[in-house]
């Protein structure tokens, strides 16, 4: 190799890493920027087929990888969040999705003298698009439009690296070497081999398209050891779904061998098709130098046709993968926050709100059974609540540790105003379950000591409880549906319980004055009135998050009382203040 071959040879891996490198900027960046697109997309998954497919091929067009696309589908599916049906259909459309890059990379490879023709070239316009990049990554404060600037920047930082890549690579056809591999290419199973090792090694059929890509422009591949390294190309990128699914149930493993025998399938029957062709015509085209665009048209006419072949067998797929991954005798838990659903940030927090609003519709049935159980003891009722007490700690913890590990992840301001959101709710729901516990215990004294209230207390009790049945109503509905209206009205009804607990405290005091009442029974009635007195406090404390949420405020006392001093509260103040005492 001469001097100026070792210099062509860096220069060509300078201008692969700068490929990789923006390629995997512009891949996150896109990522952190649709992620509300994604959780939209996602939401509205069904287990139809052409839908779950036009999903997966949205999602991956839009974050340029469905390797990113089959990792989040295994994390679904280990979350319980996506049936194995719906992950086949999905899996199938990333793989079409996912052509959409050597369609970009095509626009390298045009040529002409008109004005036209050369303004499509990248290398035209991605100068201009690096500066507007560079400007919104730098200047701008919101991180949006930084994400904007970023994909800019890395997919101008990939076209450059292309360009560089391919005006380098000529120099290999002056090897020997090179020219018997290529030849060696042609035949159809090694040609497979090479392309799953390549995408293997990266872990990006759109990268090694890409490569490919290159050396087409520079005139080094044909037709013939194009079409099988593409069809390669497709099993490499199975390694990272195949990866991500170590440590996961066995419904997300049989995904990631879903993914893998979709395209091991596809690939066998389309080469056994080619190799006919390859072996049985002498078709002249095969040893014809590939184009860019001659390798998009083909990588995307390989997956449309694996689709084509596999979608109507989607059962047998399911079938083949329980065959694979068969059924263990005993059940298995699913993981209700998969860790891989952190690498989109969107997504990972959306599961644990879903998660938060399963906590708050828990917590708030336990305080009602517990105030049920006061006036009529309930076995059955004490022992839902003892779960849920203990199902909203598992949860706390889970959701408090998770919601940590996100918080170490690049997040939009949105994001992270919703997480730190969230931390905040989820202690308060779980304290709601404590106090249930508590009111259980309550209960409990009042059947074994034989406690009776007065007929005045009795009476008391019964608008506390009713007041506090609606300040729960309030807080869920307004943690739910960001219910704004809701989490408004909280604050005035739980100044108003906190009267109420203290007019029911002075009562208690003078019917013990009178003998109405005992000192035992003051006990018992201290506890109930704290116990929903301090529900109330958490219920503010939610709807009070969830108004700063939207406000992107999160100071929850500077928010109360300015709500304090308005118009509204007042009004709403007096509207409980009639009703309840």
């Amino acid at each position: 190799m001469t001097q100026e071959n070792i210099f062509s040879l860096l220069t060509m891996l300078g201008g692969l890493c700068l490929f990789l490198f923006g390629m995997n900027v512009m891949g996150n960046a896109l990522e952190r920027r649709a992620g509300g697109s994604l959780q939209a997309m996602l939401g509205k998954l069904t287990s139809g087929k052409l839908a779950g497919f036009f999903t997966g091929l949205g999602v991956t067009a839009i974050i340029q990888s469905s390797s990113a696309t089959t990792v989040m589908v295994v994390g679904f599916v280990n979350s319980g969040l996506m049936t194995l049906r719906q992950a086949i259909n999905v899996i199938m459309g990333a793989n079409v999705g996912t052509t959409v890059t050597a369609w970009i990379l095509s626009l390298g490879g045009i040529s002409g003298d008109n004005i036209i023709v050369q303004l499509l070239k990248p290398m035209s316009f991605t100068p201009v698009l690096a500066l507007i990049g560079i400007i919104l990554y730098t200047f701008c404060k919101t991180d949006k439009k930084k994400d904007t600037g970023t994909i800019l920047l890395g997919f101008a930082v990939l076209m450059f690296g292309m360009d560089i890549m391919s005006d380098s690579v000529s120099f290999l056809k002056e090897l020997e070497g090179f020219r018997s591999l290529m030849i060696m290419f042609k035949n159809p199973v090694l040609g497979v081999l090479a392309g799953a090792v390549l995408t293997a090694v990266i872990q990006s059929s759109s990268a090694s398209v890409g490569i490919l890509q290159a050396f087409a422009k520079a005139g080094q591949v044909s037709y013939g050891a194009a079409i099988p390294i593409i069809m390669g190309q497709n099993i490499g990128t199975c390694v990272t779904a195949l990866l991500s699914s170590f440590g996961t149930n066995r419904n997300a493993k049989r995904a990631a061998m879903v993914h893998l025998a979709f395209n091991v399938i596809g690939t066998a029957v389309w080469l056994g098709v080619y190799s006919v062709v390859y072996y049985f015509f002498d078709l002249a085209v095969l040893s014809e130098n590939a184009s860019m665009l001659g390798i998009s048209i083909l990588h995307s006419a390989f997956n449309i046709a694996c689709v084509i072949l596999l979608l109507p067998l989607s059962g047998v797929l399911e079938k083949l993968a329980y065959k694979l991954v068969p059924l263990e005798k005993t059940p298995e838990k699913t993981t209700v926050l998969d860790e891989r659903l952190l690498e989109t940030p969107p997504l990972a927090i959306d599961r644990c709100r879903t998660l938060a609003n399963e906590m708050a519709s828990d917590a708030v049935t336990a305080l009602r059974y517990g105030m049920a159980c006061l006036t009529e003891y309930d076995e059955k009722k004490i022992e839902y609540i003892n779960k849920i007490e203990d199902k909203t700690d598992e949860y706390e913890d889970l959701i408090g540790t998770y919601l940590v590990k996100l918080s170490s992840r690049q997040l939009s301001d949105a994001d992270s105003m919703e997480s730190a959101k969230l931390l905040k709710i989820i202690g308060d729901l779980e304290r709601i379950s404590d106090h249930a516990v508590n009111l259980v215990d309550s209960a409990k004294e009042i059947r074994e000591k034989k406690i009776v209230f007065s007929e005045s207390a009795s009476a008391e009790l019964k608008n506390l409880v009713a007041a506090t049945d609606e300040i729960l109503a309030l807080t869920e509905k307004a943690l739910v549906n960001t219910d704004l209206a809701s989490a408004a009205n909280v604050e005035p009804l739980e100044q108003i319980i906190d009267v109420l607990k203290e007019n029911m405290r002075t009562n208690h005091i003078l019917r013990l004055q009178k003998g109405d009442c005992t000192m035992e029974t003051g006990f018992v009635w201290s506890d109930i009135l704290t116990n929903l007195e301090r529900t109330s406090d958490h219920c503010s404390n939610i709807a009070g998050c969830v108004i700063d949420g939207e406000q992107h405020n999160l100071n929850i006392h500077e928010s109360l009382r300015e709500e304090k001093y308005s118009d509204f509260f007042k009004k709403q103040f007096e509207m409980y203040k009639e009703k309840y005492l």
